[in-house]
């Protein structure tokens, strides 16, 4: 199951009263479907995930499937912290004719790698749906070890992880210990050049919002053998993708959007829009880029 190179982790609008904005979510899932991105990922981190209600991620999940038909594959972020709630979410995600699930490590209850391993196994064998492992240590408070990763990669429907520990060290050893079959996302955009280097095939991206196209360039050169083409692209983005990170993901990426004139610069609680001097920064940032008219 391929998902293609660029992923967006898209954002979820809200509107000034704190109700999902599904209107805004279609007309941003339209562009960026036609902005480089060939997969989008649907209520993960990015989205807010842990502020939406289920029915409310359900209901995204269907406007953005309906939005990008046949142009785009969807992603349903449908992780928990307790399997079973992990499963039947995964289900109903499948049910909605979705492509694919992305499965964050439990957080907060921290398991063994045991516990990890047979989280991940349960949802595969009952949804239905390719699943990408999500490793995100910094958020969840829990590692998942490459040994681990190697097991899961044997079980049938586990197709992909999106590695965003950060390190090089784990992707390379994920790397060594998998099959080539088995497909490693990157997840920080500062690190995608690094990490196509030692085996990722792409990125869950946050920046693809605003230079979706360009991303794409940067992974198509690297498989083409034009290093130096990708190396510029890679430092002509970086100071996008580290300004991006100036604030908690998805504050930033929401300012810039909203820099831009969508309509997304609402958050919930306990996250709020960024502030006057991150606005400041991001509007000059995006002007020596050439990404406001």
């Amino acid at each position: 199951m391929s998902f293609g190179r660029v992923l967006t982790a898209m954002i979820t609008p809200f509107d000034g009263e704190g109700n999902v904005h599904y209107a805004e979510a279609e007309k941003l899932a339209d562009y960026l479907a036609a902005h480089g991105s060939d997969t989008l990922v649907v209520c993960g981190t990015t989205g807010e995930s842990p502020t939406l209600s289920w029915e409310e991620e359900y209901e995204l999940f269907d406007v953005v499937r309906r939005a990008v038909a046949g142009r785009a594959k969807v992603v349903a972020g449908t992780g928990s912290n307790a399997t079973r709630e992990a499963v039947v979410a995964t289900r109903k995600a499948a049910a909605l004719g979705l492509d694919g699930t992305l499965q964050v490590c439990p957080y907060y209850n921290k398991p063994t790698q045991d516990g990890l391993f047979e989280h991940f196994r349960a949802v595969a064998q009952a949804g239905d749906l390719p699943v990408i492992l999500y490793n995100v240590p910094g958020r969840t408070g829990v590692h998942l070890a490459p040994e681990t990763v190697a097991r899961l990669a044997e079980v049938p429907g586990i197709v992909a992880i999106k590695e965003a520990s950060g390190s090089l060290d784990q992707v390379s050893a994920v790397r060594a210990l998998t099959c080539e079959d088995f497909v490693i996302y990157c997840g920080d955009d500062s690190l995608t050049l690094p990490m196509l280097a030692v085996g990722a095939t792409g990125v869950v991206s946050i920046a693809s919002h605003l230079v979706g196209e360009p991303i794409q360039q940067m992974i198509r050169a690297f498989e083409n053998g034009h290093n130096d083409k990708a190396r510029r692209i890679h430092l002509h983005l970086l100071p996008l993708f580290r300004g991006l990170f100036w604030e908690t993901n998805p504050i930033p990426v929401k300012l810039a959007l909203a820099l831009q004139g969508w309509d997304v610069n609402h958050l919930r609680l306990p996250l709020v829009a960024g502030s006057e001097e991150l606005g400041s920064r991001l509007e000059k940032l995006l002007h020596q880029l050439e990404l406001l008219v």
